[in-house]
């Protein structure tokens, strides 16, 4: 059952509704702030090269608290999009595609606090890497929890799509679902090569876009907040 809540404020309008719809609007908007911003960034910081090295090592040096901030806040968009789709969806696949959101989103705010161990030549002047240090693990982890909770959340998505006869939307959901799983296992494995850093890209890449369409799904299936009052709707 999709609900946008009942929260009734002044006559004719439901509060509810209109706050379901504005977290889940926070889901369209995650993925082009991250990657906007993380472009901004990318090509000013002296040193970065988008072939060799991934997004999250922008979160080192001097200026490193640009990028912790485009992951905090970049979370926080998914963290709320993740509230917007539990309310949204209260019954069968709901929670688990909710939960994915969330899981992802807090692992975007953890690897603004657990850094990634520098590469030689970023931040300029880096030495070689000596080992994996606890933060650096620490960072993949988070990555890795945070692909694969998308990957199944779009999984998920797609079987839910398509028990509702919703055969295009569940056919985009399992190959984004799949790219993103395939695109992270693949970069991480390649993760020193240019093809490892593109490959993560496309992970990135498909996940913000899977969560933008689930986000715009349960928008539209969400009643209008003054239509819902004046139908009756709850």
């Amino acid at each position: 059952m999709i609900l946008g809540g009942a929260e009734v404020g002044r006559e004719g309008f439901d509060n509810g509704a209109a706050v379901t719809r504005s977290l889940l609007g926070w889901g369209v908007v995650a993925g082009p702030f991250y990657v906007v911003v993380g472009l901004v960034l990318a090509f000013s910081r002296p040193g970065f090269d988008l072939s060799r090295h991934a997004l999250s090592l922008l979160t080192l040096g001097e200026h490193g608290w640009a990028q912790r901030a485009n992951l905090v806040l970049t979370g926080l968009m998914v963290l709320a999009a993740a509230v917007g789709a539990a309310r949204a969806l209260r019954e069968g696949r709901g929670g688990a595609i909710a939960a994915a959101l969330g899981i992802f989103g807090i692992g975007l705010v953890g690897s603004a606090i657990a850094l990634p161990d520098p590469v030689a030549g970023f931040p300029p002047g880096s030495p070689a890497p000596d080992g994996v240090t606890t933060h650096g693990l620490l960072h993949l982890a988070l990555g890795a929890i945070g692909f694969l909770a998308l990957a199944v959340g779009a999984l998920t998505a797609s079987r839910w799509r398509a028990g509702r006869g919703e055969r295009a939307g569940a056919r985009v959901s399992l190959a984004l679902g799949l790219v993103v799983l395939l695109g992270f296992l693949g970069g991480a494995a390649l993760a020193t090569s240019g093809l490892g850093v593109a490959l993560l890209w496309l992970a990135v890449l498909a996940g913000f876009a899977w969560v933008a369409l689930i986000s715009v799904r349960f928008y539209r299936h969400v009643p209008h907040p003054v239509l819902a009052r004046r139908t009756g709707t709850t």
